[in-house]
């Protein structure tokens, strides 16, 4: 999903960063496709410092750069890891330093991912473990005194709703997943009032890594707000035995985190709807082969 050196592309992006002040080398760079929202570059200056380059797919996601810089802002006075540090940001380019680390997942030639750790290494589940708890400890009037969007539970829980009703409406949606996300909608239980800034899209992707899998930076800050927790947890539950797992909540604890009531529960929860999110996904963007993607998905459950 990544390429070097096509000629066409590095030249463009070159020259889009030429229009914005800064001078990149088309040499090395390194094309990365995968992004359904941006088209992503790695690139180095004249001085051999190195950029990362990101161009909005779509005129909704460029709707949305000033609104993810003012999330960044907020962010980073809170947190001990690294996260972008925009110098360009405009409707069609976002520019900033290259930031320490390495990914923990990319996607191979055929779109397949790849991890490059060991997602259960303790010095990455107790490092997540400390984002999260800086993460989610934030002041909640403070994001929103900085512009940030501020959810409560009903709004959280409607959103899901419509999502449900969207692909019950556009999709065939098969009949055991239909009444298993009808229940949990429905559950009040579900759905308490415990709002926090969160990520929201916590995953290897987004997380770049030292030696030992530490967290050293964080990515794509996109869906960043004060909302249900549970979705940063969510992903590393799914992929840990509850004894690792439970590395990351002492480390949570210690670090002066609340664990979420339910969360076991409901992580699982929200993870088996993964296929609503996707079908708002393709409903926004209209394109054929997402809304074939999305029934994909919903077949699968």
């Amino acid at each position: 999903m990544d390429a070097d050196n096509d000629s066409p592309r590095t030249d463009a992006l070159v020259q889009l960063a030429a229009r914005h002040g800064l001078t990149v080398r088309p040499d090395g760079m390194r094309v990365i496709e995968a992004g359904l929202d941006y088209q992503v570059a790695l690139a180095t200056d004249d001085d051999g410092d190195g950029w990362v380059l990101r161009v909005p797919r779509r005129a909704d996601v460029a709707a949305k750069i000033q609104d993810e810089r003012r999330i960044l802002d907020f962010a980073a006075p809170h947190l001990s890891v690294a996260i972008p540090d925009w110098r360009i940001a405009t409707g069609e380019l976002i520019a900033y330093p290259l930031l320490p680390g390495e990914p923990g997942l990319t996607l191979d030639d055929d779109g397949a991912p790849v991890m490059h750790f060991d997602s259960d290494a303790p010095a990455y589940l107790r490092s997540f473990g400390r984002l999260l708890a800086e993460l989610h400890t934030a002041d909640v009037e403070e994001a929103r005194g900085a512009g940030l969007v501020v959810e409560t539970s009903e709004i959280v829980r409607s959103a899901w709703r419509d999502r449900f009703d969207a692909a019950v409406a556009e999709f065939d949606v098969p009949t055991d997943a239909r009444e298993r996300w009808d229940r949990w909608i429905d559950d009040d239980s579900m759905w308490p009032e415990d709002m926090r800034f969160s990520h929201g899209e916590l995953y290897p992707a987004h997380l770049l890594l030292g030696a030992d899998a530490g967290i050293l930076a964080v990515l794509d800050w996109t869906t960043a707000k004060v909302t249900d927790p549970v979705a940063d947890f969510a992903l590393q539950q799914s992929l840990s035995t509850p004894e690792e797992f439970g590395i990351l909540l002492d480390a949570y604890r210690e670090a002066g985190g609340a664990v979420p009531e339910r969360l076991a529960e409901r992580g699982t929860a929200l993870l088996s709807a993964s296929a609503l999110a996707y079908v708002e996904f393709a409903l926004l963007t209209g394109e054929q082969q997402h809304r074939e993607a999305a029934q994909a998905f919903l077949d699968a459950g």
